[in-house]
């Protein structure tokens, strides 16, 4: 295929990433994205160019389009991925922030739903509903 940046599979999601300092670099990772398109085409499994996304990463980054199919990819400040939130700037808070009022949800849902105060009960659906929310994937 020829693809001269790196590249990442996972059952159907791909991700294709470089460090763009460049124009050189920006053409390099456009004909990546071109060759992928081809191949996909070839193969008949095409991409769905709207739910293709561009984040741009660092603190001087270069806001330079790319496109696929046509199609200008739309720019992302953060992307939900295998169900983790990254953000441009790579910090963990908004990841967080959702693990956090998720796992407030389910003692919400325990309080409305439960009645009996049984600490063992209470224990029990705590480890089961409310922390996995706090723990997946959470940095702190």
């Amino acid at each position: 295929m020829g693809i001269e940046n790196w590249i990442l599979k996972f059952a159907d999601d791909t991700k294709v990433f470089s460090s763009v300092n460049s124009v050189e670099e920006h053409s390099k990772l456009q004909k990546d994205l071109q060759a992928i398109n081809r191949w996909s085409e070839e193969w008949q499994m095409l991409f769905n160019v709207d739910k293709c996304k561009v984040m741009h990463i660092g603190k001087e980054k270069q806001n330079l389009s790319y496109y696929m199919d046509g199609k200008r990819l739309e720019d992302v400040n953060q992307e939900k991925d295998l169900g983790i939130i990254i953000t441009n700037d790579l910090k963990p808070s908004a990841h967080c922030t959702q693990n956090y009022t998720k796992a407030n949800r389910m003692l919400g849902i325990i309080a409305r739903t439960f009645s009996t105060r049984d600490q063992h009960i209470l224990q029990s659906l705590y480890k089961s509903i409310v922390r996995p929310h706090l723990e997946y994937c959470s940095p702190a």
